[in-house]
């Protein structure tokens, strides 16, 4: 079995590229390299430095006539997606449709795609479901809610089954600090230089925090499961960012310094999604709590 990544070097990408390997999948990886690392892709994968966009990645797709593509190169700044909503439309969007257009003609089985909870802009209901109204605020969650669309209209047209994928707050190994680096990985690129952690508010703002390697399993899952549908790949709790810094400093075994500034305009305060469609037709669950996955990541960002 043949399968491509794009993005493959990249943070949650070289996980799922790993797990399909080890499940004997012949895997090859579609990077640009401007945020992936080369030394991130197993040693298995074959890769390939081009765009999404460009005529060649099409072009290499309908050579290795993939049995699934798992679609994960994406601009995932929220505020690069504001400064700049062309180059984000160009990648998301874009992007997306020139992969569909591949996965057409080279008769894909399944096109798994990584999408985000974004979607949903400030929601305030508790949990969300894949039910409830998706309302982006940024235009980065618009980019990724119009590939959904395109990537469902492609499934009507023309018959390409298709996954998605609407993570939570993902985090673990090999995430960076910047651009779309999430909380814990600003805090421990913190804890490493020995600086101050910062608080946006009171700190008890919520949200529901993901291992990577417990999406990567969401991926391997969507290979047989939840044809033409949309999951939420998340653990249905909630942790709050002061429960995070105590769940740090058990892992440092030190007290951490922490100072608060203002809330940020715009911030949603308490965010919880739900699982229980992915549990039931993904037939998918998580494996790690927040400590095992924070202290999985913390053992790997103080030994590199």
């Amino acid at each position: 079995m043949k399968a491509v990544v794009t993005g493959g070097a990249g943070f949650i990408g070289s996980h799922i590229v790993e797990e399909l390997i080890k499940i004997g999948f012949q895997v090859h990886v579609i990077d640009n390299f401007s945020t992936g690392k080369q030394g991130y892709i197993h040693p298995l994968a074959i890769p390939y430095e081009m765009d999404i966009c460009s005529n060649k990645a099409k072009e290499i797709i309908l050579k290795i006539k993939p049995d699934y593509l798992f679609h994960l190169a994406a601009q995932a700044d929220v505020v690069r997606s504001t400064l700049n909503p062309m180059e984000d439309a160009n990648i998301n969007i874009m992007g997306t449709i020139n992969l569909l257009e591949a996965c057409k003609e080279a008769s894909v089985k399944k096109f798994i795609f990584s999408s985000t909870s974004a979607v949903y802009g400030n929601i305030t209901k508790n949990p969300i479901s894949e039910e409830d109204p998706t309302l982006p605020l940024s235009y980065y969650g618009l980019s990724k809610l119009s590939a959904e669309n395109y990537i469902k209209r492609y499934n009507h047209i023309f018959g390409l089954p298709y996954t998605i994928l609407r993570y939570g707050n993902v985090y673990g190994p090999r995430q960076t600090a910047k651009g779309e680096g999430g909380v814990i990985a600003v805090f421990l690129d913190k804890i490493r230089n020995n600086e101050k952690l910062k608080i946006h508010g009171d700190g008890k703002q919520t949200r529901d925090y993901i291992y990577v390697k417990d999406v990567a399993d969401a991926n391997i899952a969507a290979i047989k499961n939840g044809d033409n549908n949309t999951f939420q790949i998340c653990t249905g709790t909630s942790t709050s960012i002061m429960d995070l810094i105590s769940i740090l400093s058990e892992e440092h075994n030190d007290d951490l310094y922490y100072f608060h500034s203002s809330e940020r305009i715009g911030d949603i305060k308490h965010s919880s999604i739900s699982n229980r469609k992915a549990k039931k037709h993904l037939i998918w669950s998580p494996s790690y709590d927040i400590k095992q996955g924070i202290h999985e990541t913390y053992n790997f960002s103080v030994n590199h």
